[in-house]
């Protein structure tokens, strides 16, 4: 169990090497959140399992995020025509914004929560599944630096979807393939055993 965790920290400083800290502007991202609020929220917390809360999700993570739909290196339908049109200062700014946004925090599941903890705080040595909190932090907070997104109150439902993705290799954003290879290992009810887990962290 040691040795996986140092693993995640191994992982996380790889990934966090030479990257800077987002340059945005939060006041400015308020007035370009006009469209995000319809899905994402109001105040960054989606209620719609399906669609992410971006409240303190990490703006250098959310920036790049919406370069990467902006690309093609990430697909999704609604996000790929709405980051089209965005300057580089609008996705810094919309990032800070919704970052500087608090999470409300969700509740999670009694049925799945405490497989899920194991999971998140101690990995699974025989199927070579680190601790993911030695990457997304023992609060789920993330990683700023190493474009690493805050977990904790994030939708379950959202969460499940984009472990499959990165198991099947539709989604392919994640830095050294660190999770596509990780989730290719995870079993659908460890999915959702750690998913529900994090939606409840605080």
């Amino acid at each position: 169990m040691k040795r996986l965790l140092i693993i995640g920290i191994a992982l996380a400083g790889a990934v966090a090497g030479g990257t800077a800290l987002s340059a945005g502007n939060a006041q400015a991202g308020a007035t370009k959140a006009v469209v995000c609020r319809a899905c994402h929220g109001a105040n960054g917390n989606s209620v719609n399992p399906q669609w992410p809360s971006l409240a303190g999700l990490g703006a250098a993570y959310i920036t790049y995020q919406l370069q990467s739909f902006k690309s093609g290196a990430r697909q999704n339908p609604i996000m790929s025509a709405n980051a089209a049109a965005l300057t580089p200062q609008d996705m810094e700014d919309l990032g800070a914004y919704f970052d500087s946004l608090p999470n409300t925090g969700l509740q999670a599941d009694p049925r799945y929560w405490k497989a899920g903890e194991a999971l998140y705080r101690g990995g699974d040595a025989s199927d070579g599944i680190p601790a993911c909190m030695g990457c997304h932090g023992p609060t789920g907070a993330g990683n700023e630096p190493g474009k690493i997104p805050a977990l904790r109150g994030q939708h379950a439902t959202y969460v499940i979807t984009q472990l499959q993705n990165y198991a099947s290799g539709a989604r392919a954003t994640d830095p050294n393939a660190i999770m596509r290879t990780i989730a290719k290992r995870l079993t659908p009810d460890q999915m959702r055993d750690v998913a529900d887990y994090t939606k409840g962290l605080r």
